[in-house]
Order: structure tokens, then sequence, then C-alpha cells
């Protein structure tokens, strides 16, 4: 067995400094949707990616890539989200085995009330910290590791 790369000083930071703000501004965002809008996270970044779509529908497996959850984990958040009124499924027209979920007028209505509250909490948690260079830097380092991530099996 070889060893390992340790992370030196300033890998150690970045990590640290990632996962902190990370879990803080998840935790925030989390509580805020919870009380304001009766949502998780998951469930508003499901209406989020359906009204993102130009017919508001997207096949269930696509969206459980986008919102980055397993199959399962969509299903549920999905079945909550239907019985509150806000999405509907459907099967697909072309794959007997494919599901479509859709955004409701409810859903979009929803979202059009959690937004503000849901912009303003990362605005104020997370972008209006930062400087342009730094949201730049990040945006694109974190992008470069969604690719890579992304990219591999």
């Amino acid at each position: 067995m070889t060893e390992p790369r340790w992370l030196d000083t300033e890998e150690m930071a970045a990590w640290n400094a990632f996962v902190e703000a990370s879990n803080l501004v998840a935790r925030r965002v989390e509580q805020q949707l919870r009380e304001q809008a009766g949502l998780s996270h998951p469930q508003y970044e499901i209406l989020v990616r359906l009204a993102a779509e130009p017919d508001g529908e997207m096949r269930m497996t696509e969206l459980a890539q986008r919102v980055v959850t397993s199959k399962s984990g969509l299903t549920y958040q999905v079945t909550q989200l239907e019985k509150a009124g806000l999405v509907r499924r459907r099967n697909c027209d072309t794959d007997d085995r494919g599901v479509i979920a859709g955004l409701t007028d409810a859903g979009r209505e929803k979202l059009r009330e959690a937004a503000p509250g849901h912009v303003e909490l990362v605005r104020a948690n997370l972008i209006d910290v930062l400087s342009r260079d730094q949201l730049r830097v990040i945006a694109a380092g974190l992008g470069a590791v969604t690719r890579a991530l992304r990219e591999r099996p």
C-alpha cells in the first residue's frame, strides 16, 4: 500500500473552509426554506429545476442527476411535493419505464413566494460576503470540481 498524498497546510485550510462554509450555508438555507416556505432545500431545488424547463417538465432520472440525489431520494421528495399539489407525475410518452415530473400552477406560485426570501438569504450569507474576484474564483474552481466529478463513473 502506498502512502497517501497528505494535505499540506494550505490544502487543509481550503478543505476545512469549504466544509465549514458549505455546511453553515446549507443549514441556514434549509432552516429559512422550512420556516418561510414549508419546503426542504431539495424540494426547492426540484421546483427551481422544473421551472427552468420550457414546459415545466423533466424526466425523473434527469431531475435526479441535476438535483444531485439518488432516484429513491428524488422519488421521496417528488411524492411529498405531489401530495402538496406542487408537482405532478405522468408516464413518459416515448418510454414505458420513464416517468415525467411536472410543475403545477400551485408549484409555480410556491416558487414565486419562496424565491425572494431564498435569494435574500443566499445573497446575505454568501454572495455579498465575497468580492467579485472571489466569486469568479469560487465559480471557476467549484465548476472544475463539478465537471471532474460528473465525468467520472
